[in-house]
């Protein structure tokens, strides 16, 4: 990617003609020229074994014993086809040399060269025409995701080479045919439907069918103790692996799971009208998986706490649950079918998987709630980064494929979805479906780029959508919108609408959206086609004078939006959630800007209507709000004077909302905030004698949760924690609770040991966890003596994106940065940042985005 700065529309055009014949130029240069051995997997190496290799199928077989700290032997067998080679052939593979046992290449055996995480086969052994290469070794283990009794594989986006000898770029699609030698009574599941198996006393050999052409990122397996479950989906057997065994849970959620996916595949299908691309329908949930789900064909990955729900799951979980399925699915078309060329466009596959989602939701839940939904999933979470000093644009550059994980974020998975969003709109819904569907078929098991798609889509579109995908996609930030009025008398002469970049060079975003003017007894709603940095609203001339007006009152537009003051004694009284909800994140924005609001106004402000708020998501969206405000906008010395005040409203708001999932909500609301004495009293009444507030269903997640938050706010040896593990059925939940209780502990010394623990690599091997204890440890109400560990956690960030999955340096940040409001922290930052002058550029930004909240509460609260 290259990063523009243009001062016209013409200029744009043929400077994003010259990038992409330039970009070609060197794709062409990269075939014959040498390729330096370095770590990781660089473009130029890339794009040379794209030119001179092709057709590749592996053959894996992977020996895994029952016990975790045993070694997995394996062996496995590469054929592909091949040009002249003119230099040796790097097979990617990031272990120690002693961990390859023996290679073999067309019958040969060669000397084993390790280098550099490359296993490099001389061209003297290789040939044009077809090839084999036949490797006995040890697999690497982190990235199979070793428990006691199962393992999962998980290789996105460049961990394949960490457990074998592959072709680590997503633009070198291979088949994998598998076998799995398991402790006898594991289930397994992976790509390929099974072939066979056959039990020989304490091992079950699983042979597998050879898989569909996939990435090496997209092959996956997993092992162990599930139970597992089958259902028709269309007119496919689909099979479920899960560890869960609350009788109540699996009754209420497996036949819900069966049944998102078929709602997906089939929507999918007609939407797209390609048939379902792979062949075989599986998944697995499982427990404190790092991400959400991950998409692998026939083995789809997901969070098991995602998917099993108990009675008491509030609208809002179970529409996340449908959309995470949905997402999921989605990438079946959507980066496992068409899969991007190089991992600088990851971005197309997520924000097809959550825009596709999005509209699966919509179908299944009407476009009242997806309207809603959709503003609230994305809009906050993107304007979490776009606003910050770390920004960065939807489309990144990437040079070598080890740092891949760092492009990842919000970025991709919000903002992305709301900029497509405004081009279908811009397009037209049926010209962007009939481009995408182009688009599809073109690509189709095969590997493709944005420049690909965006020259597909420009055919089907009236606007030139060079120029409009220069800001919205290779730049960072969101506009800043402004109005004023002209009146004659009491009528409207003039509304004029500006927009201006919130930081960096004068750019425009072209994007559409309304506005609301509301009068006593009814009100206007007015379209805004913003093409320029002014634009008049001449449907407004001549028009009453507003008792107040509501900027983006469809929720379709991104930026910073005013907040006319005039509407805060009419606020709940707005006539649908949605034009609430963009009040309600427009408010939430302008406090942190400076403007209008300050943080105890807001907080005053949002307090009064969590009564009045009756939509489930929008009381959500609010007590979310409050929790931020207090805990990271409100000084501790000013808190208490807050405190009983806010507690009691809360409390009250529970008593008096009906609807039993608010209750919930503002029940954990309560639970979030409460400091006092009284409030600590009830809390720990309700968990001992584990009766819940009338109206208010808590489950046993619930109650561990409310023990972990009286426990981190206790001032008094307790044994709370002890007691909930005792009371956990499920083995791994007991786990997960074992490993945060140092973090919760009241003696400092355990609590600098746990995170002394932290530096070492397998203490960090659940990172669910780790980020959960952090965010403990961290806590404003421990911040007195956590406060030193910031450096530290600081120097400790190289090494978490090195070994971590994508999405842990930036949890890791979050967890520890998101409550800090002092000028110490702050200074530690900058400290860190101005003494690493050539410090990563990416982790860089990953800093400045989770520190953004605590050098504005320097601002707010100095004010």
């Amino acid at each position: 990617m290259l990063k523009l700065s243009m001062k016209s529309t013409v200029k744009t055009f043929f400077q994003t003609l010259l990038f992409i014949g330039l970009s070609s130029l060197s794709h062409a240069q990269q075939i014959g020229k040498f390729v330096t051995v370095e770590p990781g997997v660089s473009y130029p190496l890339a794009v040379y074994r794209h030119s001179v290799i092709s057709d590749i199928q592996y053959t894996l077989d992977f020996i895994i014993p029952a016990e975790k700290s045993q070694a997995i032997a394996a062996t496995e067998s590469i054929s592909f086809n091949a040009k002249p080679f003119n230099q040796p052939l790097q097979l990617d593979f990031k272990q120690s040399p002693d961990y390859v046992k023996n290679v073999t290449v067309n019958g040969k055996s060669v000397p084993v060269e390790l280098q550099a995480e490359h296993l490099l086969i001389r061209q003297q052994y290789l040939h044009a025409g077809q090839n084999q290469i036949a490797i006995q070794f040890t697999a690497g283990n982190a990235s199979l995701n070793r428990n006691d009794d199962y393992l999962y594989a998980l290789f996105v986006p460049d961990r394949a080479r960490t457990v074998f000898p592959c072709f680590d770029q997503p633009d070198l699609k291979a088949r994998f045919l598998l076998t799995l030698r398991v402790p006898t009574g594991w289930r397994v599941l992976a790509n390929g439907t099974k072939k066979d198996s056959v039990t020989q006393g304490a091992q079950t050999v699983y042979h597998f069918n050879n898989s569909d052409k996939l990435s090496t990122y997209l092959f996956s397996f997993t092992a162990g103790k599930y139970s597992d479950v089958a259902q028709t989906i269309g007119h496919r057997q689909a099979e479920f692996l899960y560890r869960e065994n609350d009788p109540k849970k699996i009754k209420l959620s497996v036949d819900s799971v069966f049944k998102a996916h078929q709602d997906a595949i089939a929507f999918l299908e007609q939407w797209t009208n390609i048939p379902f691309p792979f062949q075989k329908v599986g998944f697995v949930a499982i427990p404190d998986f790092q991400f959400g789900g991950m998409e692998h064909p026939g083995e789809v990955q997901y969070q098991s706490s995602s998917l099993f729900l108990d009675d008491g799951a509030t609208k809002d979980r179970l529409i996340a649950r449908s959309n995470l399925i949905s997402h999921e699915t989605a990438h079946m078309w959507f980066g496992d079918l068409v899969t991007m060329q190089w991992f600088n466009d990851v971005w197309m596959k997520e924000v097809f998987a959550n825009f596709m989602a999005d509209k699966i939701t919509e179908k299944l839940m009407g476009t009242e709630t997806f309207n809603l939904k959709f503003l609230q999933d994305h809009y906050p979470t993107a304007y979490g980064v776009d606003r910050t000093e770390g920004a960065n644009p939807i489309r990144q550059q990437l040079d070598n494929l080890q740092d891949a994980g760092s492009l990842y974020g919000n970025i991709i998975y919000h903002k992305a979805p709301i900029m497509m969003r405004q081009l279908e709109r811009l397009m037209g819904k049926d010209n962007f479906q009939q481009g995408i569907q182009e688009y599809l078929k073109k690509y189709a098991y095969q590997n493709a780029t944005w420049n690909d798609l965006i020259t597909i889509l420009n055919r089907h579109s009236q606007t030139d959508l060079y120029e409009w995908n220069r800001v919205w996609v290779n730049q960072p930030g969101r506009p800043v919108f402004d109005y004023d009025f002209i009146y004659a008398g009491d009528k409207i002469s003039r509304l004029t609408i500006t927009q201006h970049p919130e930081t960096g060079q004068p750019r425009i975003w072209p994007q559409a959206f309304t506005v609301t003017l509301f009068y006593a007894d009814h009100h206007q709603t007015i379209p805004v086609n913003m093409t320029g940095a002014q634009v008049s609203l001449t449907t407004a001339s001549g028009m009453a004078k507003p008792n107040f007006i509501l900027f983006n009152s469809d929720g379709m537009g991104y930026g910073l939006f005013p907040t006319d003051k005039n509407i805060i004694s009419q606020l709940y009284g707005l006539p649908n959630p949605l034009q609430r909800a963009t009040a309600y994140i427009a408010a939430y924005e302008n406090m942190l800007a400076g403007r209008y609001f300050k943080p105890t106004e807001l907080l005053t402000l949002f307090t009064q209507g969590i009564t009045q708020e009756k939509d489930e998501m929008n009381l959500r969206l609010l007590t979310g709000y409050l929790g931020t405000i207090y805990w990271e906008f409100i000084r501790p010395a000013d808190r208490q004077a807050q405190l009983v005040k806010l507690e009691h409203a809360l409390w009250s708001a529970m008593q008096q909302q009906t609807a039993a999932n608010n209750k919930k909500i503002l029940f954990g609301a309560y639970q979030n905030v409460f400091v006092s004495v009284e409030a600590r009293q009830n809390l720990y009444n309700i968990w001992q004698h584990q009766q819940a507030p009338e109206g208010v269903k808590l489950a046993e997640d619930d109650y561990t949760s409310l023990a972990l938050s009286l426990a981190l706010k206790s001032d008094t040896v307790t044994h709370i924690l002890q007691r909930q593990e005792n009371r956990i059925t499920n083995q791994d939940r007991k786990k997960r609770l074992a490993f945060l209780m140092p973090a919760l502990s009241l003696n400092v010394q355990e609590r600098d040991a746990f995170f002394e623990s932290l530096k070492q690599r397998q203490n960090r091997a659940k990172e669910a966890w780790v980020v959960a204890a952090l965010g403990y440890l961290h806590h404003p109400l421990r911040q007195s003596t956590s406060e030193k560990y910031l450096p530290e956690s600081l120097n400790l960030l190289e090494e978490i994106q090195r070994t971590g999955d994508v999405f842990f340096p930036q949890s890791w940040l979050g967890a520890i940065f998101s409550n800090y409001q002092d000028q110490q922290a702050a200074q530690v930052v900058r400290s860190f940042l101005q003494t690493h002058p050539d410090y990563n550029p990416k982790l860089r930004d990953k800093l400045l985005q989770a520190a953004d909240n605590l050098f504005r509460a320097q601002k707010l609260l100095n004010n």
